[in-house]
């Protein structure tokens, strides 16, 4: 089960990041095994590289790759292709104490029958979690219920035309039907952040659902990258709208998935790049942005979306400092399935709340995904390699 209060917590002193025996106990000897030679292949920037190209060629001819790919990486990373699919992912981290969000994870539509359909799927995630305290939060991208290009125009403030007008209000629609059946359900929601050019108008859309729900519960969290030079900002003026129109204040923070990406527009279109300047930079404001939330905790509800021990060690210290319950309602640490196995698991061994990121979706839809997921093992510093070394460390320790 997960954690549930109680009037007394671990000491920090207990919380290791370094037991493996913990972090794996999930994984039987097979998971661990597949897990090594994954984490090695994907250690190799070659085949990360050329692995998109060559997988999508192969499932665009039709070649029978797919039971590779699923007994693979899209089992690392991956609940399953439905929701039913995700169930022993489910049973498997909430067995450790870790609960389960589900991460309806298909991208890149355009057409209005599958922002239709995301939607309702979205809606099933909720129905999925409600009364399962395995599920504690749900997610979804606006992207997911309507058009990039019609968001990136509202950013740059044009007109829309009249059928463009039609099309935001369904995607405003689709919006609202999510976090009201999260709100009827009481299952928080979170909104993704997505690139910088489509944000201001995914921002305006998240606190305007905040203040609709977020009366008396937080049930809608909205995402902060700080990676972006600003957002510590943003953070804190969203803090001062929330206190101002008494609502409470829904906070995912992550550092930020689109930075390459960002980088390079803004050189292409000659305006400042909205990227920090450097790692250090993102580092400060991502733990000063946990510091801020947790100081006013009663305010704000917050996921830390990270896979930095440093950050972590950082919140369960300061929740520790100031008293804070481990399993405070409105203070969760998040990872991605797969991945940084070692805080989740840990973490929650000491009584703190914990929630993975399950994606789930055909395996041709998420593979954008997964090679994402692959390459941001690679970019980060050292990352693939701390995770060979932990499951070398535990392989070892069983005798594999």
């Amino acid at each position: 089960m997960l954690a549930e209060n109680n009037s007394t917590q671990p000491h920090r002193g207990n919380l290791s990041f370094e037991n493996t025996e913990i972090a794996f106990r999930h994984a039987n000897n097979a998971d661990l095994n597949r897990a090594y030679w994954l984490f090695k292949a994907i250690n190799n920037n070659f085949l990360v590289k050329i692995g998109p190209g060559m997988t999508n060629f192969a499932l665009n001819i039709g070649l029978p790759i797919k039971g590779v790919i699923k007994a693979t990486i899209f089992k690392q990373f991956c609940g399953g292709e439905t929701i039913a699919e995700c169930a022993g992912t489910i049973k498997n981290l909430q067995q450790g104490g870790v609960g389960t969000i589900l991460d309806y994870s298909v991208e890149g539509e355009e057409h209005e029958h599958v922002f239709d359909h995301t939607r309702d799927e979205i809606i099933r995630t909720i129905e999925r979690a409600t009364g399962d305290a395995a599920i504690p939060l749900t997610v979804f991208k606006v992207t997911g219920v309507g058009r990039f290009g019609l968001l990136e125009k509202l950013d740059t403030g044009q007109s829309l035309t009249i059928a463009e007008e039609q099309e935001w209000q369904k995607v405003q629609d689709r919006v609202k039907a999510i976090c009201q059946n999260a709100f009827q359900a009481g299952i928080p929601v979170m909104i993704d952040a997505e690139e910088s050019w489509i944000q201001k108008t995914i921002d305006h859309l998240a606190l305007s659902m905040m203040q609709r729900f977020n009366q008396q519960k937080a049930i809608v969290y909205n995402t902060y990258q700080l990676y972006r030079h600003d957002k510590l900002a943003s953070l804190k003026l969203d803090f001062d709208l929330s206190r101002t129109g008494g609502f409470l204040l829904g906070v995912k923070i992550v550092r930020g998935a689109y930075m390459e990406k960002e980088r390079k527009r803004a050189q292409e279109m000659g305006y400042p790049s909205p990227i920090q300047p450097n790692k250090a930079s993102s580092d400060r404001d991502y733990n000063e942005a946990v510091r801020f939330c947790v100081n006013n905790v009663e305010s704000i509800a917050m996921v830390a979306g990270t896979h930095s021990e440093e950050s972590c060690r950082l919140l369960a210290d300061l929740l520790d400092e100031l008293n804070v319950p481990h399993n405070h309602p409105h203070v969760y640490f998040s990872q991605l399935l797969g991945m940084s196995d070692n805080l989740s698991f840990n973490l929650s061994n000491a009584g703190y709340n914990v929630a993975k990121y399950v994606p789930y979706g055909p395996v041709k839809a998420v593979m954008p995904y997964l090679f994402r997921r692959a390459q941001e093992n690679t970019s980060i510093a050292g990352q693939t390699s701390r995770e060979l070394g932990l499951i070398s460390k535990e392989r070892k320790r069983r005798g594999l």
